[in-house]
Parts: C-alpha cells; sequence; structure tokens
C-alpha cells in the first residue's frame, strides 16, 4: 500500500534528506502541505510549444521552456590547454530560435538524446553571447517516445498539460513535479477552509479537488476551476482574519468623545478663514460618529496630498479635548513633527496657548516632544501631559517612551502608517487608561483592494477633493542626457520664480557627505555608470553656477536636528530662496510659497514617491511647477513611469500605475511581508471583486461564529496564515 504523506509531515521522510534541503533552502518549502501550496506559473502543451520569443526580457534569469530540437552540430576546437569539443544545438518553436551549447565531456548524452526533430523541456540560465541568446549546459527532459525512452515517463507527459514550477539552479521544473507527484495523495486529506455553503453557493469546487487540478490539470478548464477556488481561499481566509480583528476591536470598551457645543471646537471652526470642502465634512463626520461610540475607533484617512488631512486630524483631536481627553500625533520624522507642530499652532492661534497670557480661556496647550529636545524642554512638556495642562501632543517615536506619562489619552493619530513598526503604534495606544480611538493618516493613495488587504482592519476614509484656492501643479520631463539645453532652462525657471518672490526646492537621491560613499554601491547601483547625485555636490555646483547670488541651503536627514529646524523656519520665513533636500521634504512640509521643484534622477524614485514629492509646490495661490529631470533614454521604462507621473496629479490613478510596474510585495512593504507571503494566487489589483466578495463573507461567518468552533478547517488554515510575527501584525494593526 502506498504511503500517503500527512500535509503537515517534514519532506525529509517523503523525498530524503538532499531534496528536502533544496526544496527548504532555496524554496522555502518544508512540508508537504507547502508543497502543494506551490503552484506552477505556467503550463506548457505537447501540441503548441511555449514562445522562445518571450526570452529577450528575461537575460539572467532561471527559465524552462519546451521546444523541438533544429538541428544538432559537434565542433571540435583548439584551446589553450589543447583541443576539446562544443555541442552546439538550436531549438525552435515557431516563434523563435535559441542556441544551446554544451562543452567537454558533457557533450556526449546531449549528443546522443538531442536529435533533430525531438522534443524536450530545457532549464537553464538565459545569456548572451555574439548578440544571440543562448542556455549553456542546460539541464533537459525528452518528451519524444524513442529508442531510448520507452519508460513511464514520456507516457506521462504525452497529451497532457506540463506545469512549468518556479524553479531553482539545484532544482529543475521536472524535478519539483516529481517531488509533487510523491505527495499529491496527501490531497485528498487536504481540510477545507470554506464553509460549503459559502462554497456552494458561489459554485467553487472542493479544496482536494483544486489542488489535483492545479498540478495535473487534464484540461484549461481544470486550471481555471483550480485557480478560482485557490484565489477564494487566500482572499477568505486573510479577510477572516481581519475580520476576527475587527471584531474584537468592536467588544473593547473606549470612552465615548463627544465635542461639547460651544466649547474648543466650535471656537477653532468660527476663525476658520475659509469654508471646509464637502469631502472633508463628510469624512469628519465619519470620524466624529466614530468618536462618539463606546468601543475604540479604527479608521484609516487616506487623502490626495494637500486635501487637508492634517486640518480634519486636528478637529478630531480638538473634539476629544473638548470632552477632557488628551490627543497624540505621531510623526514618522523631526522635521515633520516640528512642521505639523508649527502648522498646527499657527491654525489654532490664541486657542493653542491655554492658560498663558492672551491665550483663549477655551485654549489648550499645544507641546511638542521629540528626541533631541533639550532636559528642560522636555521635562516641561513631560508635566505638561501628566497634569493635563497640554491637551494636544505631537511628536515623534519620544511619545512611546516609557517616561511618558498622559493624564488621559483618548485619541492617537498616526502620521504616515506605513513609516511606523506595528510595536510603535501599540505602545502608544496602551497608554490610554481604556484604548484610545485611532486615526491613521496616510498621503500615498492606496487602490481599494490594497487597502482592504494590508489595511484590512481599519474602517476607511478618503478625501480625494483639494480644498479652493489650491492651485494646480504642472509636471514635465527633462531629458538632461538627450537635451542638455532643457536643464539649462529648468535653472533659469528656479531663478525666475525667485525672482517673482517665490522659493524652490532642488531634491536629490542622495547625501553625499562620504558615509553615503558611491563606492559602497548596491547591487542595483553596480551596472551604473555614475552613482546618484547628491544634495552637497548639487548645492555647490548650483551656487557656484546657474543659481549664483541667491540664499541657496541644504536639508537632509543627518543634520543635527536644530540644524534642521533653523533651516526650515528660514525656509517658511522666505529667508531661504532654493532648499537643497533629500526626501526628508516628501511629506507635510507645508511652504505655500514654494513653486517650483526640481527632482535630480527622478528615476530614481518611486511612482507614489514623485507624487509626494511633487505635492510640496502649488500649495498657495501661485501654479506649482515640477521639473523631473532625467538621464535615462526615452524608450526605457524609467522614462515611461515619469511620464505616467508628468501625465496625471491623480494619485489614486498613480498608485494603480506603481502597483502594476512593481511586484506586489514592494507596495505593500516589509511590515506587511506575512500578508504578501500568503498571496501565492490572489492578485491584489485584478481580483478586486474576490477580495470585496471575501471580505463581506468573511465579515458575516465572523459575526456569527467569532471562534470558528463549526469550522475546523478554517481554524486550521488561519493557523498557518497566522504565524507569529503576522499575528502581532493583525493584533497590533
Amino acid at each position: 500500500m502506498e504511503h500517503v504523506p500527512a500535509l503537515d509531515e517534514d519532506l525529509k521522510k517523503t523525498l530524503g534528506p538532499a531534496t528536502a534541503k533544496v526544496l527548504a533552502e532555496q524554496l522555502g518549502l518544508h512540508t508537504a502541505l507547502d508543497l502543494l501550496h506551490h503552484y506552477p506559473r505556467r503550463y506548457a502543451e505537447r501540441g503548441e510549444l511555449t514562445p522562445l520569443a518571450d526570452l529577450a526580457d528575461q537575460i539572467d534569469e532561471h527559465v524552462t521552456v519546451v521546444a523541438q530540437v533544429a538541428d544538432a552540430r559537434l565542433l571540435t576546437y583548439q584551446g589553450s590547454r589543447g583541443g576539446g569539443k562544443r555541442l552546439e544545438v538550436t531549438i525552435t518553436d515557431g516563434s523563435g530560435r535559441l542556441q544551446l551549447v554544451f562543452f567537454g565531456s558533457g557533450v556526449h548524452k546531449p549528443h546522443k538524446d538531442l536529435l533533430p526533430g525531438s522534443r524536450a523541456m530545457f532549464a537553464g540560465k538565459v545569456s548572451k553571447f555574439n548578440h544571440k541568446l543562448q542556455l549553456a549546459h542546460p539541464a533537459y527532459e525528452p518528451l519524444g517516445r524513442d529508442a531510448e525512452d520507452t519508460g513511464d515517463a514520456a507516457a506521462a507527459f504525452a497529451g497532457r498539460l506540463i506545469p512549468i514550477y518556479p524553479a531553482c539552479k539545484q532544482m529543475e521544473s521536472w524535478k519539483i513535479a516529481k517531488c509533487v507527484d510523491a505527495v499529491l495523495p496527501g490531497a485528498r486529506e487536504a481540510l477545507d477552509p470554506l464553509p460549503p455553503a459559502l462554497r456552494e453557493g458561489r459554485g467553487l469546487i472542493p479544496l482536494p479537488e483544486a489542488l489535483l487540478k492545479i498540478h495535473r490539470p487534464g484540461t484549461k478548464a481544470d486550471i481555471e476551476d483550480a485557480r478560482r477556488r485557490l484565489k477564494w481561499d487566500e482572499a477568505f481566509v486573510l479577510q477572516v482574519a481581519l475580520a476576527r480583528r475587527r471584531h474584537a476591536d468592536s467588544q473593547l470598551p473606549a470612552v465615548p468623545r463627544r465635542p461639547a457645543p460651544g466649547g474648543l471646537l466650535d471656537a477653532f471652526d468660527a476663525k476658520l478663514p475659509f469654508t471646509l470642502t464637502e469631502g472633508q465634512q463628510t469624512v469628519s463626520k465619519e470620524i466624529f460618529d466614530d468618536l462618539a461610540t463606546e468601543h475604540p475607533m479604527h479608521r484609516l484617512l487616506q487623502g490626495e496630498v494637500g486635501s487637508g488631512k492634517t486640518l480634519v486630524a486636528l478637529r478630531a483631536m480638538l473634539a476629544v479635548v473638548d470632552c477632557g481627553g488628551q490627543a497624540a500625533m505621531l510623526a514618522p520624522t523631526e522635521v515633520l513633527a516640528q512642521q505639523h507642530h508649527r502648522s498646527v499652532t499657527e491654525m489654532m492661534g490664541e486657542l493653542a496657548e491655554g492658560g498663558m497670557l492672551g491665550g483663549s480661556d477655551r485654549g489648550t496647550k499645544v507641546v511638542l516632544l521629540t528626541g533631541s529636545m533639550g532636559v528642560p524642554a522636555r521635562r516641561r512638556a513631560l508635566l505638561d501631559l501628566v497634569t493635563g495642562e497640554a491637551g494636544i501632543v505631537i511628536g515623534t517615536h519620544a511619545l512611546i517612551e516609557d517616561k511618558v506619562r498622559f493624564q488621559d489619552l483618548g485619541l492617537v493619530v498616526v502620521d504616515e502608517q506605513h513609516r511606523f513598526g506595528v510595536e510603535q503604534r501599540d505602545a502608544l495606544r496602551s497608554k490610554g487608561k481604556q484604548p484610545p480611538h485611532l486615526l491613521v493618516m496616510t498621503a500615498t493613495p492606496i487602490p481599494r483592494t490594497v487597502a482592504m488587504t494590508v489595511f484590512g482592519d481599519l474602517e476607511t476614509s478618503v478625501l480625494d477633493q483639494l480644498p479652493a484656492g489650491r492651485s494646480p501643479i504642472a509636471t514635465h520631463v527633462v531629458p538632461a542626457k538627450d537635451k542638455p539645453h532643457f536643464l539649462a532652462r529648468a535653472w533659469e525657471r528656479v531663478r525666475e520664480e525667485v525672482e517673482n518672490g517665490h522659493q524652490a526646492y532642488v531634491v536629490c537621491p542622495r547625501i553625499g557627505d562620504g558615509e553615503d560613499d558611491p563606492k559602497k554601491k548596491s547591487a542595483e547601483d553596480e551596472s551604473e555608470k555614475r552613482p546618484p547625485l547628491a544634495v552637497l555636490e548639487i548645492a555647490e555646483q548650483l551656487v557656484a553656477g546657474p543659481l549664483a547670488g541667491l540664499s541657496v541651503e541644504v536639508l537632509h536627514g543627518r543634520m543635527d536636528p536644530a540644524e534642521k529646524d533653523d533651516v526650515m523656519r528660514r525656509f517658511a520665513a522666505g529667508e531661504v530662496k532654493v532648499l537643497v533636500a533629500t526626501t526628508v521634504i516628501e511629506v507635510g512640509v507645508n511652504v505655500p510659497n514654494s513653486t517650483v521643484m526640481v527632482i535630480m534622477d527622478a528615476d530614481r524614485f518611486g511612482v507614489s514617491q514623485l507624487h509626494q514629492l511633487r505635492g510640496r509646490v502649488g500649495r498657495g495661490s501661485a501654479p506649482g511647477l515640477c521639473l523631473l529631470v532625467s538621464e535615462m533614454h526615452e524608450a526605457s521604462p524609467a522614462r515611461a513611469r515619469l511620464a505616467a507621473v508628468a501625465a496625471t496629479l491623480d494619485g489614486f490613478e498613480l498608485s494603480r500605475i506603481d502597483l502594476e510596474q512593481r511586484r506586489e510585495g514592494d507596495v505593500l512593504g516589509q511590515a506587511q511581508s506575512g500578508v504578501r507571503s500568503s498571496l501565492r494566487m490572489l492578485a491584489v489589483i485584478e481580483d478586486e471583486e474576490v477580495i470585496a466578495d471575501a471580505r463581506e463573507e468573511a465579515t458575516r461567518v465572523v459575526a456569527e461564529d467569532p471562534e470558528l468552533t463549526r469550522l475546523p478547517g478554517l481554524r486550521d488554515a488561519l493557523d498557518a496564515l497566522l504565524d507569529t510575527e503576522r499575528e502581532q501584525y493583525l493584533e497590533k494593526g
């Protein structure tokens, strides 16, 4: 009787230690179930050869192709160490031709196997020699039936779809297929995570059948059925984890915070010199409704650059202060914390001077708390928090330290959530007597599906309207290499803006102070002719050349905090005309008089980052101008990315482009790496409908049975998803 491996059985037992070691180290596969979830990335057909034409984009990648031998030539050559033999085999599939080469003693077997007309699977690394693509010493598996090949292998492949697996050098696709064959009988024992009613209602096949069909399909319809089912598994199990988190949060107690009529919020609204946009009013209502409940708010506030998120967050903080609570705003950098503190105190005016001479009776104190503050100022800020004198505190991760105590923390606002570790958010939330309400703000527009997948434990509010009076931003690509006079014109435009009373930013990817030495190149930079442009070098060139006579200063992350604050203050006051900076100015920096931004080596930044940077200009009544300088060739993907940024100011459109152009893992981010590694079949952009439906079903299932007592298969799938790291992410999210 055949051994049917248990799904949690270590692969050593089934496949032997050597094979198990390669699968574990190279592909992260440890158990039979892991291997069953290592799905083929495509399928080749016996009667339909794989296009070799696609290989031009896969130089240095390990590929598997199915093709027919067109001709084979055995050549003798003379080398420095005497003569040798070389076998050159040309394979074809109708779409293109590819050369295979074998040398020395390695020519004998392929010379015998690879006869013209025979067909095989070939695996190897694509390289170029004499401007032609080739595979050197590829591994191969004959597919034809000939005199040598009368065994089961050919029969197994005959008339069947051939799975091509994600592979590695030590383990070709067909070897993985043989390993899968060894564990496939165990698929019959797979516990189904989907409730029967859901599966039947959606017309999905059972899990054991899906696993058999994805690995050994008889028809293309089998593959579609299996894919549809396995996508549902991934979406549903993840959404159940998030729904359970939301359900648990909804059971926690919190102090309801309702703004007092005629209090601080009303006084603030009365002195606003403008009317809130419709979007700001809608989102504020959603937030105030949440704050009034007896359970903690968990809300994600997404807003376009400049849509007024800080104003909405400030009104929420004032509402909490109105009813005796305190609010904390957590910013990722000192520059941003100081900027928020400045803009909040400016917006509030005398209302931010509670208890001070000239302050309003209805006012409160707004304190700043950062790691670089002097001891006396820090001591004063801590005292204001513990006594409740300060209703609002704005700070960096210094707010999280054990010494920081609040009298009654009611609301935590986290700016630019993706820059904070989960533990940091959690530590701040634990400082309330009861869990405080949580508002997470991000200016990086997130496609709806990513929001549902990554921030699925948060309710989402979107601000997509710009306030009246915000100016449009024109964006242009400056091809510095092809048209150097365009770059010269860019500096003339900067000078013109300054002469008209405005200010400018110049952004560079690197600091250039020796510590980020270009010799310490990353693998990505290895092939590049020059290192990224640096702040200190560009500033020097501008002062000596095109911007001579203008007040130019630098700003970067390694400067002393007091020095950084001084530069930002003088820039905000209009004393500094041109600020040459790294991406330290990417978020939250608000100087309405800045009208032009030049981004050097713009191709080195991501789409969303460019959109963020661009949002620093056009914040006043004068129109903004953003110039993306690049040396990349016009036909390069990097230039296409820049053209996309120049073509639209819609951050949500750009976030979709960003996600389509990059691997999802990059977009979902390291903090959510656990989520990403659980998505093998699901694509967060393409499968929007599946994710939305799964969220709905998951919410219903969890509401009926929060502990999932009636669904053991779902509990097991959840345990597999929630390893320690992911559980922490979901619990503390």
